[in-house]
């Protein structure tokens, strides 16, 4: 039950608006995902029947971003049977998913590098799904980024694919609370194999290895230029805490919410909290929208 994606925002004449990362549950994931999964999901979320309500209705959920001011947004699945109960159906449901507005709501999917039996066939089937984005989950999906160099190929195989096809991967950086998941997997420092192997691959570090690695992620994100650090799971108030340098890499960072991950309340309230941050209006807009924008252009 899970989508995610760094959403991306344009800008008008009218208001600011938003990219964010959201995780959009497939309606029958709900019953698909595992017991202390869902519990994780619906703690201290007295509004859960509306995460199920915009999953089964994407005219629903546009609504909900016309009303809190977010333009586009990022819907990120990814596949991990063991941890959370995702199967790769999450693919066929985000595609279909976005069909409702296709320039607004942008579409991530997966490919498990474990479980797959044919990756080739699964990477084309990604490209014809017109999946935008990959998402690699190590603590979920029990495995580091660059095991590519310790015998698992696929993973070298997605990477070549997306790499081809112009289509960015993100990786999860950082702790997971989720019952059964591997936390040592989500130290950012693997992932600079792969900045490295595939330099013209853009990598998304989604959360920027919060609560442990942030200083891997910043090293990683000025060391590379093909690498991006993605905001979303930071409490916007602990963001400069975080990454007190944070506009020296407002180029290549993207605004996100993660909701309706654990402890994330509320999409506007972290986009209210992020703009009422020290940080001027230039870079704002950079972090809120022109990085998205540079990726997927509008």
């Amino acid at each position: 039950m899970s989508t995610r994606q760094p959403a991306l925002l344009g800008t008008d004449n009218r208001k600011l608006r938003t990219a964010f990362d959201y995780r959009l549950p497939c309606p029958h994931s709900l019953e698909m995902l595992k017991p202390g999964a869902l519990e994780a999901f619906k703690r201290k979320k007295p509004n859960f029947d509306q995460v199920v309500e915009f999953c089964r209705s994407p005219k629903a959920f546009l609504k909900h971003l016309d009303a809190i001011g977010i333009d586009r947004a990022v819907l990120i699945n990814y596949v991990a049977p063991e941890v959370m109960g995702f199967t790769p159906e999450v693919n066929s449901f985000v595609a279909n998913y976005v069909k409702e507005d296709p320039r607004r709501l942008i579409p991530c999917g997966s490919v498990h590098p474990r479980h797959t039996t044919n990756v080739l066939a699964d990477m084309e089937q990604i490209v014809r799904l017109g999946i935008r984005m990959i998402k690699i989950h190590p603590p979920h999906q029990l495995v580091f980024p660059n095991d590519y160099l310790n015998g698992v190929k696929e993973l070298e195989i997605i990477y070549r694919a997306a790499e081809a096809n112009s289509i960015p991967i993100m990786v999860h950086t950082g702790t997971s609370i989720f019952p059964g998941a591997r936390n040592k997997y989500g130290d950012p420092m693997y992932v600079d194999d792969v900045a490295v192997d595939f330099p013209k691959l853009k990598i998304l570090l989604a959360h920027g290895g919060r609560p442990l690695w942030m200083e891997h992620a910043f090293f990683l994100i000025r060391r590379h230029a093909n690498v991006y650090l993605d905001i979303s799971g930071i409490p916007p108030k602990a963001l400069l805490r975080y990454f007190p340098r944070l506009p020296e890499i407002a180029h290549k960072t993207l605004f996100g919410t993660d909701w309706p991950g654990p402890g994330v309340l509320d999409m506007k309230q972290n986009l209210d909290d992020f703009r009422a941050l020290s940080l001027n209006k230039d870079l704002q807009e950079q972090i809120l929208a022109k990085t998205a924008l540079s990726i997927w252009p509008a």
